[in-house]
């Protein structure tokens, strides 16, 4: 029988699509044989990823994990929201989400992580599904915080069952505080993120490029009105501060009151906490965003053909 070497099992994820144990336990089964192990890989449904990784995975669920002074989120897509309804794809993305805490925020270190209760790693159980259940899915983003002292609190929006949905979002604040006190406003510090979509959590780490593009359109949008140069450059300042109360975090209206500004409502958590409260940080993720949804996506002929 032919030595099962890695670069052997290489060769065959690479002409199958199939997971590195699927690959190995082929080998193994049909002596080492590419071709016969590539059989072997269909007869077992394994080898039918491969076909469907092309097509345009938007749908899916954002999976949120948080404990105490840790959490993580991750966005696993499919194709069609049908999928994401599935119970055994729900189970998939909370354990994933759970195995998230420890991967840190490294997408590639979370697909290498062993899947309880599999044969394999993360990456090798979403190949087994996809060839189950039939739609092309990809483990697209992870994302984790922590602090030393304090919490990290999550929101789930548009959630399906506890822990997923289609937003997603964590906030870490650091305090020697009442934890109470600090998860209560966490969460709401959490659906305010959820609701506005701040792009920074301060002014200093708003991306730069941005400001400028920013501050060319109000100066020629002031230039317009005739002024001096001098009070044109007052104007666009005014404005800018304009849009960082729409952009920045901690310079936005707190939604939860209406009135204070989010940099208020941290030092007021902190006096009733018994400490002062530092945000560190957060992740807003929504499902689907930044894909490009091509108009002979899967969703689409499906609903095609029904319509036929």
């Amino acid at each position: 029988m032919a030595e099962i070497t890695a670069a052997l099992v290489k060769e065959l994820r690479e002409t199958s699509g199939a997971g590195m144990m699927d690959c190995k336990k082929a080998l193994t089964e049909t002596g080492g044989d590419v071709e016969a192990a590539v059989d072997w890989l269909r007869k077992k449904g394994l080898a039918a990823a491969a076909k469907k990784a092309g097509r345009t995975a938007a749908e899916g669920l954002v999976g949120v994990k948080s404990a105490g002074t840790s959490g993580a989120v991750v966005e696993v897509n499919s194709e069609t929201d049908f999928v994401a309804r599935n119970d055994h794809f729900r189970k998939f993305v909370s354990d994933v989400a759970e195995l998230a805490l420890q991967a840190g925020g490294d997408i590639e270190a979370l697909k290498a992580l062993p899947f309880p209760g599999g044969e394999g790693t993360v990456a090798d159980e979403l190949t087994k599904m996809i060839a189950k259940i039939g739609e092309n899915m990809s483990l697209r983003r992870t994302a984790a915080f922590s602090v030393s002292e304090g919490v990290v609190a999550s929101y789930v929006h548009n959630q399906e069952v506890p822990g997923l949905g289609k937003i997603g979002v964590l906030v870490a604040l650091e305090s020697t505080g009442d934890k109470g006190v600090l998860e209560a406003f966490g969460r709401q510090l959490a659906m305010h993120i959820a609701a506005t979509n701040p792009q920074s959590l301060d002014t200093d780490s708003l991306d730069q490029a941005l400001i400028e593009r920013e501050r060319q359109v109000l100066m020629e949008q002031a230039r317009a009105s005739g002024k001096p140069e001098e009070i044109i450059e007052k104007m666009v300042q005014g404005r800018l501060r304009k849009f960082y109360e729409e952009v920045v975090l901690l310079e936005q209206v707190f939604v939860i009151d209406g009135e204070s500004r989010v940099s208020k409502a941290v030092e007021a958590a902190g006096r009733e906490a018994g400490a002062p409260v530092k945000v560190t940080g957060f992740v807003r993720m929504q499902l689907g965003e930044g894909i490009e949804r091509e108009e002979s996506d899967f969703a689409a002929e499906v609903a095609a053909q029904l319509g036929s």
